[in-house]
């Protein structure tokens, strides 16, 4: 599709990192702009920035978690706007997971599906309906990541898990939309190629209470700032792209209409491969080589 001024874009996790990049872009493009973020401060700073470079913006606080609130998200777009024509389930969390998988704790992983898998799933309810039903064109964006959408980080599993989900949820999204010859499409964003530096690591900050932890923590939580430090301690070279790369990477894509939102990575290319030559194989997955012998 193009994207033209006038156009309305729905931006979940949009009060920083990815999201607001998303929405700085589109609102120089000329698109209206819904923002969605569960932060109430963070979420006005951004609303007021994009205000202030001219930008017509409606924002909203809202925990994609909760089904009724992104009903209500959809409701309060269209009767601002009266229409939606791009759709970013961004929101996403890490779990704060610790340890092996048969000791993790039930919550982790209730929290990380809620945002994570739900949360896109709620978007998808509330706004791919009434997208179809206008005529017009339209895209969904979802945004999974290489740790999980591509091969696991095993360390990161909880995470891994729910964005693996994002990527065939987004696939049989697009198959549906194709069915029912929606001038509607789908994509899955992997954000990259390299680290981001993005509010992820701080994700337990905004962890509601019914998703509380139910032990303390082995170790604290680790920042983007030290574990960026504990990597180049060790030697390890760290390399971040931009999150406008990211969404320069989205606007390409939506107007090509290109599900696989995957920039160029040999790394990610390796792991294609080798993820997908095991299968084929029938072998083991020694791509997971690496973190079997941590």
């Amino acid at each position: 599709m193009d994207l033209e001024a006038g156009q309305v874009a729905v931006v979940t996790g949009a009060a920083s990192g990815i999201g607001l990049a998303l929405a700085r872009r589109f609102a120089a493009e000329g698109l209206k702009v819904v923002l969605a973020d569960v932060e109430p401060a963070a979420l006005d700073k951004a609303a007021a920035e994009l205000r202030d470079r001219g930008a017509d913006v409606h924002a909203r606080v809202v925990d994609v978690g909760v089904r009724e609130q992104v009903v209500e998200l959809a409701d309060s777009a269209y009767e601002a706007y009266g229409a939606v024509h791009v759709l970013c389930n961004n929101a996403g969390v890490g779990s704060g997971a610790e340890g092996r998988m048969w000791e993790h704790e039930p919550n982790d992983w209730r929290w990380a599906f809620a945002v994570n898998v739900w949360g896109v799933f709620h978007g998808v309810q509330a706004f791919v309906p009434r997208m179809i039903a206008s005529g017009a064109p339209g895209h969904v964006v979802n945004t999974s990541s290489g740790d999980g959408g591509i091969a696991p980080l095993p360390t990161a599993s909880v995470y891994a898990v729910t964005k693996a989900a994002v990527v065939t949820l987004t696939e049989s999204l697009y198959a549906h939309l194709r069915a029912e010859h929606a001038r509607v499409s789908a994509s899955v964003l992997f954000p990259g190629p390299h680290m981001l530096r993005t509010g992820l690591w701080e994700s337990h900050r905004n962890r509601p209470g019914r998703y509380a932890k139910e032990r303390p923590r082995r170790t604290p939580y680790r920042s983007l700032g030290q574990w960026e430090a504990a990597m180049r301690a060790a030697g390890r070279d760290i390399r971040f792209t931009p999150v406008e790369d990211v969404a320069g990477l989205v606007v390409a894509g939506i107007r090509e209409d290109r599900f696989w939102m995957l920039p160029p990575s040999e790394h990610s290319d390796a792991q294609i491969r080798a993820r997908a030559r095991s299968m084929l194989d029938r072998a083991n997955p020694s791509y997971l080589e690496d973190f079997i012998l941590d």
